[in-house]
């Protein structure tokens, strides 16, 4: 194996840094105007977890199986004899960064051995993958959320994960397990499956469980024509909503408060086939067939009269129904993508898809059996993105209505939500994003409610501090560029939030504050996040409440509407 370069990851960038590696490692060099030549070869140079440039002991490489060659060919989308194709081969980088087992990927055409002929150059470095997963919220010193995965997520270098879970609510613990192969005998199926059991902290008993099982031949590439799914699930636990570090306690209009806790019973199943067409302007069209039961009521258990649990079935619960409905959904988007750096992550590269991208999708469940819902859904979500240089702008809007359909016919389930977001070019080394957001829901069969405080948007207030069933929401970060110390991506963030989560009008709570980013590009791919924050027009919480500390970043708090309208 060639000897990776001295100079560190800091002096010329971390992917900088590997390219040369791999470069020397072949002894190639870059070929500058590779497009339609003959593919002459590919070539792989796979790197460990910790490379020589690291400042970490290399001992540790013995506790982690290098991705093997194979994995790697076997998502490359060009074949030797073939033209080279610089969209091809950034589709297979995407595909590549997509795994999530790798914390860099870059592929570089290098000048063949013959004259008129180029190579492939994939040039990859591995996540660790024996790890503790981690995921938490913490708003001063109370635990809201902490998820420890004992993983490999690239068992013997196979692209295959296994996991046991750990999840940690304020008022359930569960534990469980998951298994994911991407490529079930080499072949382009993916099969997961998880489940756990749930236990209740105060008890100590079983209170249910939840898992799904997915088998599935996705999209793998954009010249793919068809893909299939099945997949089913299951939820039967209880669900507690907290607010704050307490349960709920909803305003019982005849006497006391009463508590939000219901059983729920959620099972579903179904299928679905896709058709691929175009090339450059992608339509995807897709029809299939869901079936499911939903129950959500009071614990049997609770203290509560029958007409204390009507009011909480009829104000607040989720609504409970069976249906089978059909289903027909058409995706449409351009096929232009953009690398940039620095924008959500450090150092490394992150793919975004540039111009439009919409979904629109129909449902129609008919009265089956004499217990089904009959009704139509319609959902619509569209984004426009935007790139200026070396900035971004984002527009995506969303919406969701459903009809009642024979006896009782009404329309419901209206919501919808729109969201702006800008990434400015760089100023003084770093980035300002700016993110507008407003989520508007109406007649909810499922009485969903919005909370906002902390670390889910407004930070600096008290954790939930705010409810409703609309959200208004402005996020403005200033990011500064990261200081490298020895691979340690550490930079700084100057935060203005303000949002409002309401019924009618808004009354909309400002807050400033400062924060920290930190990556270690060898463990995680985007960066932990450390926030204080200071109201400046409401209550202010006790100093220990003002912080937050949470992975990701705070744009990661938005409706599925936007996404999947009829999620």
């Amino acid at each position: 194996m060639a000897t990776a370069p001295e100079v560190g990851a800091s002096a010329r960038g971390y992917e900088e840094t590997l390219v040369e590696w791999g470069l020397a490692q072949h002894g190639r060099e870059v070929e500058p105007s590779p497009e339609g030549q003959r593919l002459e070869a590919v070539l792989v140079s796979a790197e460990d977890v910790v490379a020589q440039s690291d400042p970490y002991p290399n001992f540790l490489n013995i506790f982690h199986v290098r991705t093997r060659e194979e994995v790697i060919r076997r998502e490359v989308l060009l074949e030797p004899g073939a033209p080279y194709s610089d969209e091809l081969a950034q589709e297979t980088a995407r595909n590549l960064r997509k795994l999530g087992i790798f914390s860099a990927v870059r592929v570089v055409p290098v000048k063949g051995t013959a004259p008129g002929s180029v190579a492939l150059l994939v040039i990859t470095k591995d996540l660790w993958s024996l790890r503790l997963n981690q995921d938490w919220e913490l708003v001063g010193s109370f635990l809201r959320y902490l998820r420890l995965q004992g993983t490999e997520t690239n068992f013997l270098g196979l692209n295959q994960r296994l996991a046991v879970d750990f999840l940690l609510r304020p008022d359930t613990m569960s534990i469980g397990q998951t298994y994911i192969n991407r490529r079930v005998g080499g072949s382009r199926w993916y099969l997961g499956e998880t489940a756990s059991i749930i236990i209740g902290r105060e008890s100590g008993k079983p209170e249910g469980t939840r898992g799904s099982v997915v088998f599935q031949r996705p999209l793998y590439s954009l010249s793919t024509p068809w893909s299939a799914n099945t997949s089913v699930s299951w939820d039967t636990s209880t669900t507690r909503v907290f607010r704050g570090t307490e349960v709920w306690q909803l305003p019982y209009p005849d006497g006391a408060p009463v508590p939000f806790i219901y059983e729920t019973r959620d099972v579903s199943g179904g299928a679905s086939y896709t058709r691929s067409y175009g090339e450059y302007y992608k339509t995807n069209v897709t029809g299939g067939v869901t079936a499911y039961h939903r129950s959500y009521a009071a614990p049997l258990a609770a203290p509560l009269d029958d007409a204390q649990r009507e009011w909480l079935k009829a104000n607040h619960l989720p609504r409970s129904e069976n249906a089978v409905y059909t289903s027909l959904s058409l995706s449409a988007f351009e096929a232009r993508y953009e690398v940039l750096r620095e924008v959500d992550s450090y150092a490394l590269s992150e793919d975004f898809q540039i111009g439009h991208s919409t979904l629109a999708t129909v449902r129609y469940a008919p009265p089956a059996f004499s217990s089904a819902a009959h009704y139509a859904e319609l959902g619509l979500a569209a984004r426009y993105r935007w790139l200026w240089g070396d900035a971004m702008t984002t527009v995506s809007a969303g919406g969701s209505i459903r009809r009642a359909l024979g006896e009782g016919a009404a329309w419901t389930n209206r919501r919808w939500a729109a969201e702006v977001h800008q990434v400015t070019p760089k100023v003084l080394g770093g980035r300002f994003m700016v993110r507008g957001l407003l989520d508007v829901n109406t007649d909810d069969l499922f009485d969903r409610v919005t909370l906002l405080g902390g670390a889910n948007g407004l930070r600096g207030a008290r954790q939930d501090a705010y409810s409703g069933k609309r959200l208004l929401l402005v996020n403005v970060e200033y990011r500064t560029a990261p200081l490298v110390f020895h691979t340690l991506h550490l930079g700084g963030v100057l935060f203005y939030d303000a949002g409002s989560a309401f019924d009618r009008g808004p009354s909309v709570v400002h807050s400033v504050g400062v924060g920290i980013r930190f990556l270690f590009p060898q463990f995680n791919v985007y960066p932990f996040r450390f926030d204080f924050g200071y109201v400046l027009n409401d209550t202010m919480p006790p100093v220990g409440q003002r912080f937050t500390f949470s992975g990701g970043q705070i744009t990661e708090y938005r409706p599925s509407v936007l996404d999947s309208p009829l999620r």
